[in-house]
């Protein structure tokens, strides 16, 4: 559907079995594009290998990908991220800011939240944000001929929720400095823009359900397919997202067809959201 032959991509926590991350990477590779797939660690689980898994998938299947750990707020690993893969593919020509941080310990009240658990969120998905866009963008104007940027936002980036506040806040951040890059960068030809997704059914909704379920009594497991349930219920569409979803819009936004676009912060909600 979209020519990304040639185009070199890197998205940022891609370890996960049922992430968005995953989806994006192989919805890119299947695009055309060589992938670099990153994550804290390998990720892997015993049903599923991580981030080694995710590189054998894209490999076997006849694309270009490698594997690279390292923390994206950490400007040390990230200035090691991307030389890494300028000197694997020679450069960059996209970017999928995708990591985020666990789901579960901040969804509590304001009066609850431990000064730690903010400093991770808001260090994960805003400054994680920052520093990869930052060392990429720099690489982009270097090179030149432009590219494309896209940062994971969410529908709690536009509204806040209760028991949400450190990762409402992070992701309002994350589309404000969207929007403040795509001004930077639109002399040098990159796109910025941020994807806002609803609940995904992905791992991080059993972490949410650990931290929101109702009481002792009622199990992780329970609440987990109650929320998915309740997501379902509600939704125009009539189901919960699904990471396809996500990458889908993200292989938009990644290629030549988005080109008079940014400054973006799409929801990919099912019309839960029309903000």
């Amino acid at each position: 559907m979209y020519d990304l032959d040639g185009k070199i991509a890197i998205v940022t926590g891609a370890g996960g079995k049922a992430g968005i991350g995953r989806g994006i990477a192989t919805r890119l590779a299947a695009e055309g594009a060589a992938i670099v797939a990153c994550d804290l660690s390998n990720n892997g689980t015993p049903d599923w290998g991580g981030l080694s898994a995710l590189v054998e998938e894209i490999n076997s299947s006849g694309c270009r990908a490698i594997g690279l750990t390292g923390s994206v707020s950490d400007s040390e690993d990230v200035a090691s991220i991307v030389e890494e893969a300028i000197a694997e593919f020679g450069r960059i020509d996209i970017l999928v800011n995708n990591a985020g941080a666990p789901a579960g310990p901040d969804r509590v009240n304001v009066v609850d939240l431990p000064e730690e658990v903010w400093d991770l969120v808001l260090g994960v998905n805003l400054k994680g944000t920052f520093l990869m866009s930052q060392a990429v963008s720099r690489h982009m104007i270097h090179r030149g001929g432009g590219g494309k940027i896209i940062n994971m936002s969410s529908v709690s980036g536009k509204v806040g929720n209760a028991k949400f506040a450190a990762y409402c806040s992070s992701k309002f951040g994350v589309i404000g400095f969207t929007q403040s890059l795509a001004r930077e960068m639109a002399e040098f030809n990159v796109n910025v823009n941020a994807i806002c997704p609803g609940l995904v059914e992905t791992e991080r909704v059993f972490g949410m359900a650990s931290a929101l379920k109702p009481d002792e009594e009622t199990s992780t497991e329970e609440w987990r397919d109650e929320m998915v349930r309740m997501t379902n219920e509600s939704n125009p569409m009539g189901r919960i997202a699904q990471a396809k979803d996500v990458a889908d819009v993200a292989a938009f936004l990644a290629s030549r067809e988005s080109d008079y676009l940014t400054g973006l912060a799409i929801n990919v909600a099912g019309g839960s959201y029309m903000g």
